[in-house]
């Protein structure tokens, strides 16, 4: 099996954009230097051409008159590094007069690349490469002839050749060579700098949104993507928030479902176990209790035994009550919904409760929002939901403890809902107890059944709400009660 190489998008991205950039401008530095070289040929022709008609203007006389020492003398005067050799040539195109250089180079020196009928503003230029006999130096030449006219004659009277040097000129193309080479080279790292950040600005919210995919696979729909590009990417996050927003809902409620579900079938187990439980109970105890009862009434018994008698009825009442509570727990009983005001029900449960707060010098604090809507609820359920979580408050807290009880209205989009917030400052609850405490017959308490808190939440559901913990800064605990509310404030 073949390895495939991964090569990630960043990296073609990038060899992609470079590829281009040198492409582009290499093409542009290829044009530009044809244009620069062939800018830089002509403007040496052009000053090739000046040179020779000059030497000839200066020479003109000594030419018409063959004075020819008179001329060569004046030609060797004028030769240096940039202009290499000087011809004279008659009308006949053979050779009238030269700097001494170029006598000994036949091939140049005997040949006129003028024709006899030219006109004035003819001329012939062509490179060569001339070898210099003593130095063993090759010469690269640009060769210039123009012909030469006395006056306003038409009549060509000869011509002029010259070699000028192209060492300056090919200096020149280098120079302007190498300069378009490191012009194009800034250009291209510029440009892949540029790509870079471009690069990064596509390819890392991209990389983000991989990332979040990959944890949406492995169930972690929390995810969400912080891009606020306003582009496709930007809508493209967006959409993905929206998707992993939507999925964390469905299981929340997929979830919530379950529990439920789970819940149900515990119900439905228990409460199949509790109509056995009471039945095979209440029977031996009903004739143990009426006994106890019979007992309790005889002249004969002493203070002692009377005692014993009295934690056997106690032991007997606290059974009873434990089956009747395990029973209201499996029973599904029908709501009395009424019209009430949440803070009549809150501060008849806290009446309820006076003289156990006042044994523990508990402080009560009340934060009641103004204007919250009454609610179609069962008074007396709701009052036992909240006497049940304020019962065991005042137990957690410490003698002068505080319990603090909130009442606010809260709107969002699916409808309003009334918010009940009852926080104390007791003990707590430890990090293992925090997802079991609404579990039937879960207690932490030596004296507790564990079916308080499961059936204040069965009767909060039974009204559509929702009863959870909150973790709060600090000691103590919190607990929030929902319930939906058709009004408004």
């Amino acid at each position: 099996m073949k390895m495939q190489l991964h090569v990630s998008l960043r990296t073609r991205f990038m060899i992609y954009v470079v590829i281009l950039l040198v492409m582009l401008v290499g093409s542009i530095i290829f044009v530009i230097e044809k244009r620069e070289v062939k800018a830089i040929f002509e403007e040496q022709e052009n000053r090739g051409i000046l040179t020779a008609k000059n030497i000839a203007q200066l020479n003109l006389d000594p030419f018409l008159f063959w004075d020819n020492e008179g001329v060569k003398e004046s030609i060797e005067k004028q030769i240096d590094e940039k202009l290499i050799y000087v011809i004279f040539y008659d009308r006949n195109n053979r050779p009238f007069t030269s700097n001494d250089f170029i006598m000994d180079y036949e091939e140049i020196y005997n040949h006129s690349n003028l024709p006899e009928g030219v006109e004035g503003n003819t001329y012939f230029s062509e490179k060569k490469m001339l070898k210099n006999r003593e130095s063993g130096q090759v010469l690269r030449i640009l060769e210039i002839e123009t012909p030469i006219f006395a006056g306003d004659s038409d009549k060509r009277w000869g011509s002029i050749k010259i070699g000028l040097s192209l060492q300056e000129m090919l200096a020149e193309m280098h120079k302007t060579r190498l300069m378009l080479i490191l012009i194009g080279c800034a250009g291209v790292l510029l440009g892949i700098v540029g790509a870079a950040l471009l690069a990064r600005r596509i390819i890392f919210p991209l990389k983000e949104l991989v990332d979040g995919t990959v944890k949406i696979s492995k169930g972690d729909f929390s995810q969400e993507i912080d891009i606020n590009s306003k582009d496709e990417i930007g809508d493209l996050a967006q959409s993905f928030n929206k998707m992993s927003n939507q999925l964390l809902l469905a299981r929340k409620r997929m979830q919530e479902a379950n529990r439920k579900l789970v819940q149900a079938e515990k119900l439905a187990s228990i409460g199949r176990i509790s109509a056995g439980i009471a039945h095979e109970i209440r029977n031996p105890l009903t004739p143990v209790k009426l006994n106890i009862q019979k007992l309790f009434g005889s002249e004969h018994l002493d203070k002692i035994e009377k005692d014993y008698l009295t934690i056997s009825q106690e032991g007997i009442k606290q059974i009873e009550n434990f089956i009747k509570e395990m029973l209201n727990f499996t029973r599904v009983s029908k709501l009395n919904i009424n019209r009430f005001s949440m803070e009549q029900i809150i501060n008849e449960s806290v009446k309820m409760m006076v003289d156990s707060l006042e044994l523990k010098k508990v402080l009560l604090e009340k934060d009641f929002q103004k204007g919250v809507p009454q609610v179609d609820v069962d008074g007396d359920k709701l009052r036992q939901v909240i006497l049940n979580i304020l019962h065991n408050a005042c137990e957690a807290v410490d003698e002068g403890g505080r319990i603090r009880i909130s009442l606010s209205y809260l709107k969002a989009e699916s409808g309003g809902k009334v918010r009940i917030k009852i926080s104390d400052d007791g003990i707590g609850i430890l990090d293992k107890d925090f997802e079991n405490i609404f579990e039937p017959f879960y207690t932490t308490k030596a004296s507790g059944i564990g079916l308080g808190l499961a059936n204040a939440r069965k009767i909060i559901e039974q009204h559509n709400g929702s009863l959870r913990t909150v973790k709060k800064e600090g000691r103590g605990s919190s607990f929030e009660i929902l319930i939906p509310c058709e009004g408004e404030i």
